[in-house]
């Protein structure tokens, strides 16, 4: 979903979307940022326009949503927007299991090491930087290929567990998995869930996450462009078999990653 004009009024997006914004650049306008969930969003001057784009989490309830937004102007003139943001719902499927437990509860140093690399993970993905490192859109990582499961929520032994929050792309072994946009590595590593992960940083709160790789091909701080190939596809963590998971967090908001595609071209 994309907006363009002086004011937003009211906008519709489904939840687990992409959003991006966008106002008309005026004479003496030197910097654009908007309030959402709480939480400070700048935008990037393009030729005429100033952008941003910001995340609706699949889990956020539907209904409307206020978004304050900011002119700052050279002359010191400082004048606000209120706006409104409708969140609409989205059906995404849930699979309920029965398993033995020992298939689901966790040790106490597995759960330990869990919550240690989760928190390691919400630590990254709260930065907001307010430059971005690309001019051109997102782009899938495995040429051609579609996606699944993303919001996919399983029970087991009626234990809601949290929803998938990436695609599942399908692909054998090997394949070379490519940056979705130019951008710094800011994450690699074995996980105890995700097997060998890179978690690229586009700015503006966006990270684009890639997960199970049999191997990795660079390393932390390293600047990756477009295209430029960050691993191989594997099985490592807690999977049944070779594929990529391939999700975004926009300003810590689980987002569909064909959304961020859509929206950026």
């Amino acid at each position: 979903m994309s907006v363009l004009g002086l004011l937003l009024a009211v906008v519709s997006v489904a939840q687990g979307d992409a959003l991006r914004i966008e106002y008309p650049h005026e004479a003496g306008l030197r910097s654009v940022s908007i309030d959402w969930r709480n939480r400070p969003v700048p935008f990037v001057r393009s030729g005429d326009a100033w952008f941003t784009l910001v995340g609706v989490d699949l889990e956020t309830g539907a209904g409307s949503y206020p978004a304050t937004v900011t002119f700052r102007y050279e002359d010191g003139r400082t004048t606000r927007r209120d706006e409104v943001v409708e969140v609409t719902a989205k059906e995404f499927p849930t699979t309920r299991l029965t398993v033995e437990p020992q298939y689901v509860e966790l040790s106490a140093e597995d759960l330990e090491r869990s919550n240690r690399e989760s928190a390691r993970l919400g630590e990254i993905f709260g930065r907001v930087s307010g430059e971005i490192p690309w001019t051109e859109p997102f782009d899938v990582p495995i040429p051609g290929s579609e996606g699944s499961n993303f919001g996919h929520r399983r029970v087991f032994n009626d234990e809601a567990r949290n929803p998938h929050s990436g695609a599942d792309i399908a692909a054998s072994e090997g394949t070379p998995i490519r940056s979705a946009n130019r951008g710094r590595v800011v994450e690699t590593g074995n996980y105890f869930f995700n097997g060998n992960t890179v978690v690229v940083d586009h700015g503006l709160g966006i990270y684009a996450v890639y997960l199970h790789l049999s191997r990795i091909d660079v390393e932390i701080g390293q600047i990756v462009e477009r295209g430029e190939v960050l691993g191989l596809v594997g099985a490592t963590g807690r999977v049944t078999g070779p594929h990529l998971h391939w999700g975004f967090r926009v300003q810590n908001a689980r987002v569909d990653p064909f959304s961020l595609v859509r929206v950026s071209n």
